[in-house]
């Protein structure tokens, strides 16, 4: 469905009203309703789903046309969304494709999430670090290159290996949702559970700008992948406190936008993946 200038205001509303009450209600939160950079993300809210999103959807063209060339499925099977996939694993149950969807589109955004952590790419991913006040609205403060990225590298194998799209396309508003939670403002860490599923403690530290926090914590569901691959960081009894990019970035909607692009120019300073200045 087409975004609408409506429903997205309706939905701003309503995560405005929920996250009252997950921050301030049961997180008990403290600090100014209106923090630093709020109409940043506020812009971002609305840019997002008809830019962003606009040009990530474009991305997915290719692996459906390549389905096509292939000749597993036709242009007509898209647009009636009757294709379901082909290959064994598409005559696997719904719910079990499920499960092995979600598993392998966390791995792969895990992969992406730590591409976006190296050299050139960093500039892109740096605009989502640069809130300085983190919070559930700060998740929507994402560059379109960085969504596109992110998506193709989801998405386009999952098709290729054959399973169902539309079960592979209801992984995008899952993880989106999910994201806004883990930037929630509490420090919750779910216990014993804290192995098992992402939380804002274990991706409020991914967001920290402490060198024994850098390039840790990048799952945004199953924090597994952190603990096989060696980059979780969850210390007990600290919380993480100290957020953004340091160092200084542009902190309007324009300029972060443009910034990533300006240092890919000739003579520009080069932004590898920890900046001499990017340590608190």
């Amino acid at each position: 469905m087409s975004p609408s200038l409506k429903n997205t205001l309706v939905g701003l509303l309503i995560l405005a009203v929920l996250f009252l009450i997950v921050e301030r209600v049961l997180g008990k939160a403290r600090g100014p309703l209106l923090r630093r950079g709020w109409l940043t993300d506020v812009a971002y809210f609305f840019f997002t789903p008809f830019v962003t999103r606009v040009l990530s959807k474009g991305g997915l063209i290719l692996p459906a046309v390549l389905l096509v060339w292939c000749g597993v499925a036709s242009a007509e099977d898209f647009r009636q969304q009757t294709y379901a996939g082909f290959g064994p694993l598409a005559r696997q149950p719904l719910w079990l494709q499920a499960i092995e969807i979600y598993l392998l589109a966390d791995f792969l955004a895990y992969w992406s999430h730590r591409l976006f952590h190296g050299g050139r790419w960093w500039p892109f991913h740096a605009v989502h670090h640069s809130s300085e006040d983190l919070d559930w609205l700060s998740s929507i403060r994402v560059h379109p290159v960085n969504d596109l990225v992110n998506k193709f590298f989801q998405v386009t194998p999952l098709l290729l290996l054959g399973f169902n799209p539309w079960v592979t396309l209801s992984t995008a508003p899952f993880f989106t949702l999910y994201a806004i939670f883990l930037h929630a403002r509490v420090d919750w860490d779910f216990g014993p559970l804290r192995y098992v599923i992402a939380t804002p403690m274990f991706h409020r530290w991914h967001h920290s700008r402490l060198r024994e926090a850098w390039d840790k914590n990048f799952a945004g569901l199953f924090p597994f992948w952190d603990l096989l691959f060696g980059t979780f960081f969850m210390p007990r009894g600290r919380v993480p406190e100290d957020f953004g990019v340091a160092g200084g970035f542009p902190q309007d909607m324009a300029g972060q936008l443009w910034e990533p692009v300006r240092r890919l120019l000739p003579n520009q300073k080069r932004c590898d993946t920890l900046d001499a200045d990017q340590v608190g």
